[in-house]
């Protein structure tokens, strides 16, 4: 699952190694841009159910399919964005800057800092499509609303997410996004997980393996 602003196009380079490997993947799409909502589900078929979020993305997943897996892996993802002091504050009204913007007219341009602070430190063309790549429709905007709401308010991975699967947290030491004191109450809230780090990587992790370290590690288990 995506994160906030994201959409199901980042993902086709894990289907594709999905599928060299006979894997059953699916790409849930929230719907904010172009690209038509697309709802997560698992499989009729008795398979071994990980789960692989970016950022907010554990938060948009249905109670029902987060209680259903069996592993999950976390990129550049958090349980609180917002952690107490300094930084919580700064990031409290820099999602209130971004909240005021998706409700007048000036969405298109504080979506296109977002994504570039995602992508950085390479250039937001290196993103594999975006939601700003067509008008940003009421729709969308309501959602993105909804979700920077869900994003401020959460506190800790969801609730219905099994505490004791195997789980594999991604940081990008680079990370604009996410701060260096959410990563590390996510490691404390899950503090059996296998950490991988790729120190100079952004949010969007680009120009890291991380696609092959983390089919790697769901080959592991």
């Amino acid at each position: 699952m995506h994160g906030w602003a994201g959409d199901s196009r980042g993902w086709e380079p894990f289907a594709t190694a999905a599928a060299a490997r006979g894997w059953w993947w699916q790409s849930p799409d929230r719907g904010y841009g172009s690209r038509p909502a697309q709802a997560a589900g698992w499989p009729p078929a008795e398979r071994r159910r990980v789960v692989v979020a970016h950022s907010l993305g554990p938060h948009l997943l249905p109670a029902a399919v987060l209680a259903e897996a069996d592993a999950i892996v976390l990129l550049a993802s958090f349980g609180r964005f917002l952690p107490p002091g300094r930084d919580g504050r700064r990031l409290e009204g820099a999602l209130a800057g971004m909240t005021a913007a998706l409700a007048s007219g000036d969405a298109d341009a504080m979506l296109s800092r977002f994504l570039a602070e995602a992508a950085a430190p390479q250039p937001l063309s290196r993103l594999h499509g975006t939601i700003i790549d067509s008008p940003l429709t009421p729709a969308g905007r309501r959602l993105l609303l909804a979700d920077l709401d869900l994003l401020a308010a959460s506190r800790s991975l969801p609730a219905a997410l099994p505490a004791q699967i195997p789980c594999l947290i991604v940081e990008a030491g680079d990370d604009r996004i996410v701060a260096p004191q959410a990563r590390q109450l996510l490691r404390l809230e899950r503090p059996d997980a296998a950490v991988l780090t790729y120190p100079d990587a952004g949010h969007c992790l680009l120009d890291t393996p991380v696609v092959q370290d983390v089919i790697t590690w769901i080959a592991s288990l």
